[in-house]
């Protein structure tokens, strides 16, 4: 079986990451967010968990969420685990610097995976998945999300237009992301068992563009693809994509929209206990019964 495709630089996303360290708590709203949907998630699950792990931790934000929530109660030992280690700098609890692409844990160890904003930097998803369903103990809890393609059109349109406008060519300065549609088909295809994903888009409104990308450089979220573009994004153009992006999304009050879209994905792993579904021809009731109509037979040659 051939390697997945070089998409992003993962040395390059640790260096951003260590980098973006100290300003993160600064500019965590999105991971926030996220962490928070987690735990409401959490709080609907009436068991116990008594070994967890949250991937991709960052600064803390799921542990600061958890804490605030009955759900707390219900998590014994909590590790957080980061590709950085400056944003696991600094607090206390279990703490381990680990790979999203290489996890460390033992086959069958968990009983919930945890991981907010974190797994769209991976060069394999599915493969990250697999690893995290292996380490996952029958009928043990994923609950993750991810940034979407939807995130970020208006910049990628305008970089795009500037660029191609100002050099005759463009390349691209914006990572890809998941495909909304496909959320829930990388649970399937990772061997997860009752997969469910939803999408939460968000819409940040700032005053500048710039003020964006200092957001973005702030929370370590800047592109690291493989294959960069061959030349540095000039002022010049990047002067220009701001023009572009005040003169077509900005609103009447001058401040201009930033689209996130967040795709949460929540899975289990199998075990014989869970629901399954019945067999083709094995229902005890007919739908016309049990919706409480009357069932009108097609004419013959027509089915």
């Amino acid at each position: 079986m051939s390697a997945p495709p070089r998409l992003f630089d993962r040395a390059l996303l640790r260096t951003r990451l260590d980098r973006a360290a100290r300003a993160y708590p600064g500019a965590d709203f999105l991971k926030r967010r996220a962490a928070e949907d987690a735990v409401v998630r959490l709080e609907a699950i009436m068991r116990e968990f008594p070994l967890a792990v949250d991937l991709g931790s960052r600064t803390g934000a799921f542990r600061e969420a958890l804490a605030q929530s009955d759900a707390q109660a219900r998590v014994g030992f909590l590790i957080e685990a980061d590709l950085s280690p400056r944003m696991l700098a600094g607090r206390a609890g279990p703490r381990l610097v680990a790979d999203e692409e290489r996890l460390p844990f033992a086959f069958a160890s968990l009983d919930l995976v945890v991981s907010t904003l974190a797994l769209h930097w991976t060069n394999d998803v599915v493969g990250a998945l697999i690893q995290v369903r292996r380490a996952l103990k029958p009928d043990g809890l994923f609950i993750g999300s991810m940034l979407g393609g939807a995130t970020l059109t208006e910049l990628r349109r305008c970089l795009l237009d500037a660029e191609a406008e100002l050099t005759g060519g463009a390349g691209p300065r914006v990572s890809p992301f998941a495909d909304a549609y496909d959320a829930a088909g990388l649970l399937q295809r990772a061997g997860f068992a009752l997969p469910v994903a939803d999408v939460d888009t968000v819409t940040v409104r700032y005053a500048h563009p710039l003020k964006l990308l200092a957001d973005l450089r702030a929370m370590g979220e800047t592109s690291v693809l493989a294959e960069r573009h061959p030349k540095p994004l000039t002022r010049a153009v990047l002067a220009r994509a701001c023009e572009l992006y005040v003169a077509r999304f900005a609103e009447p009050d001058g401040r201009v929209p930033a689209t996130f879209e967040i795709l949460t994905l929540t899975g289990w792993a199998p075990d014989p206990s869970q629901q399954q579904p019945l067999k083709p021809g094995s229902a005890k009731m007919r739908l016309a019964d049990a919706l409480g109509v009357v069932e009108t037979p097609l004419p013959r040659g027509e089915d």
